[in-house]
């Protein structure tokens, strides 16, 4: 007779394939590291004790998965050519936008009321992902790498072949630009959450 766990494990795909989709924008991969997940869940499930939620247990499986497929496309995809993180013209100025001659923010930081709220929520995910996909590539990349995979700065720096003061720069960056969008279009007046 089948775990009664089984129906339990299964409700939680929905969340998982948000979960998945939104690390790797790819439906197909998407669903192979879910599927990955709950196989490896249901061949684990004796082990489950319990010490935390049925859905961070399969959650924190599922980020192995995530990161494993990751690994996989880095280690297919061809040597990238190292980058400024300046805009298309090689221009900084945007940056100068940002800030007041003194050094502090020409915009206050919006309050966010529940930022763990606006996480859960699918919205939140769709607003961040556009915000994502608006930083230059490469921001995009190292950002998600290092803030959402949780992968080194040295394993980002000699897959993306830049050095770590580039590294950090460019994550400095890319944080400029989300926080930006996500003011905008999610935390600000006109913005769906908190």
């Amino acid at each position: 007779m089948p775990d009664p766990r089984f129906a339990e494990i299964e409700g939680h795909r929905p969340y998982l394939m948000r979960y998945a989709l939104a690390q790797l924008r790819d439906a197909q991969l998407a669903e192979e590291a879910v599927q990955e997940a709950l196989v490896a869940a249901l061949e684990s499930l004796a082990s489950f004790g319990g010490k935390s939620t049925l859905r961070t247990w399969l959650t924190s499986i599922l980020r192995f998965k995530v990161i494993d497929l990751q690994r996989r496309a880095i280690s297919d995809r061809a040597h990238l050519e190292p980058t400024d993180f300046s805009d298309e013209a090689g221009d900084d100025s945007w940056l100068d936008d940002l800030f007041a001659p003194d050094g502090h923010w020409r915009t206050p930081l919006q309050t966010w009321s529940n930022p763990e709220a606006a996480f859960e929520q699918r919205r939140f995910w769709e607003v961040f992902e556009r915000c994502l996909d608006k930083l230059p590539p490469a921001g995009g990349r190292v950002f998600f790498k290092r803030e959402v995979l949780g992968e080194e700065t040295d394993v980002i720096c000699k897959a993306e072949s830049i050095t770590p003061s580039n590294c950090w720069v460019i994550l400095h960056r890319a944080r400029l630009g989300l926080r930006e969008c996500l003011e905008k279009n999610w935390f600000g007046k006109d913005g769906g959450g908190g």
